[in-house]
């Protein structure tokens, strides 16, 4: 049986459109009811980031939790890390975040985690949705009801956790924060001041409809150019919800994922030797932690996927190349305020300029090529296509990497091809290309260069 609502991360849609406030109360009646039927403690705690949407679908939310007996805390203004934390901290049975996370600001979500503050498994997803839409249940009457209540404090625990990652302090660091208008709008800078650094921010002022528009961490240029106007020593950008968060160094350069994850693994020397990536992780990264005696364990992409490999191996570290890294030692999920911290540390304790550690190594040329096709079922079946992707995996056999998938969401195939040098990344791409163009009808939708960018 598959899900109906939930989908990889939460539920998803334009809101009051697709994310009405009546599934959003539907919802929170099914959460109820599993957290009843499961004799789990019946109080939950909810976060949003700043889109205009999120008060109408926290009351709707809160309203749904009420109804069915269970009690509610709202945070506010959040990001998820905070909820998740504040869930596995306190005594909730669940935490629910309202948040698109990277998503224009019509669009939003809600997201839910358990009291260990995970994300839920997708039969325990399943089963709240079976819980949704229950007939002729008796309510609670009285002082039976749900009771909704304000966390005015409730980001201070949070604030104080982080605090306790660097305890050497950030005295003088000057740093760059764009919080895209997002859920870290406050927090972010208010640790820093906390632990003495010297912050530049940008991205602060949201109004409900900015969130994500004009800079964030799917739009790394903009806090490029600040850490440089600024004359910071290194930037940060968060994404809405505050769950991943990119760099630039301070000549302005972007340190992806796989950069942050390779100078805080090699710094710490990780023990075991093992970092967990994606099938879009570098090339290039792979063979400086080789280089390191460090191994890339690699996962689809898809933070859930990382998260299982990181506790399949021990793991003291693990993400993607969008900035979404998680140390298990800190927090079950993916923190960018974590990650912020953990590579401030890793400047601090180093004392070596972030450029640095860029200059480490080059990433190999990388490309994305996505082209629509009549029917991804079908598209590999034919003997040219074959042929092509037998001949580049021979080409790029110890020089490179080759990965073609059909997209779960649209009629598109992804066509990534990795070398060590551009010439033959180019040549492998196109000659599968045009096998795909011959064979399966394929158009070209995009062409992205991933050498320097964010990959997920």
């Amino acid at each position: 049986m598959s899900r109906k609502y939930f989908g990889t991360d939460g539920i998803r849609g334009v809101a009051n459109s697709k994310l009405t406030p009546e599934l959003a109360f539907r919802l929170g009646q099914g959460a109820g009811r599993f957290l009843v039927q499961e004799g789990h403690v019946k109080k939950v705690v909810i976060g949003r980031d700043t889109r205009r949407s999120g008060p109408m679908l926290g009351a709707a939310l809160a309203s749904g939790f009420c109804s069915v007996g269970v009690e509610v805390a709202t945070l506010g203004v959040a990001p998820t890390p905070t909820v998740s934390y504040v869930a596995r901290t306190g005594n909730y049975g669940l935490g629910a975040i309202i948040s698109a996370s990277h998503n224009p600001a019509p669009d939003n979500g809600i997201k839910l985690v358990g009291h260990d503050g995970r994300k839920l498994p997708d039969e325990v997803e399943l089963q709240i949705e079976c819980l949704m839409d229950v007939e002729g249940d008796s309510r609670p009457i009285g002082g039976e009801v749900g009771y909704l209540t304000s966390l005015v404090d409730g980001a201070e625990g949070y604030l104080q956790f982080l605090e306790t990652i660097v305890p050497e302090r950030l005295d003088g660091m000057k740093v760059a924060v764009d919080a895209a208008h997002g859920a870290a709008y406050t927090l972010a800078p208010a640790i820093l001041a906390r632990l003495g650094a010297v912050v530049s921010v940008t991205g602060v002022t949201p109004d409900g409809m900015n969130i994500n528009a004009d800079g964030g961490a799917t739009k790394p240029e903009t806090v490029q150019e600040f850490t440089v106007s600024t004359q910071s020593e290194i930037g940060v950008a968060f994404d809405g919800d505050a769950d991943r968060a990119v760099f630039s160094d301070e000549k302005g350069r972007l340190i992806n994922g796989d950069r942050t994850i390779g100078m805080w693994a090699v710094h710490h020397r990780v023990n075991p030797a093992v970092v967990v990536g994606t099938i879009m992780s570098n090339g290039g990264f792979e063979a400086y932690l080789t280089g390191k005696g460090i191994a890339l364990e690699r996962t689809p992409v898809g933070d859930k996927y990382v998260a299982q490999k990181i506790a399949e191996k021990e793991a003291l570290i693990g993400g993607e190349q969008s900035g979404h890294i998680i140390f298990p030692h800190r927090q079950p999920t993916g923190d960018g305020l974590v990650t912020m911290l953990e590579l401030l540390r890793v400047l601090k304790q180093s004392n070596k300029p972030a450029s640095e550690f860029f200059d480490e190594y080059e990433p190999w040329p990388q490309i994305l090529i996505n082209v629509e096709v009549a029917d991804r079922t079908t598209w590999n079946q034919g003997n040219k296509v074959k042929d092509a992707l037998a001949l580049a995996e021979e080409q790029l056999a110890g020089k490179g990497r080759i990965n073609v998938r059909a997209s779960g969401t649209q009629p598109m195939i992804r066509l990534m091809v990795e070398a060590n040098n551009y010439e033959l990344r180019d040549s492998v791409a196109e000659s599968v290309l045009a096998a795909l163009q011959d064979e399966a009808a394929a158009q070209v939708y995009s062409r992205v260069d991933l050498t320097h960018a964010l990959g997920d």
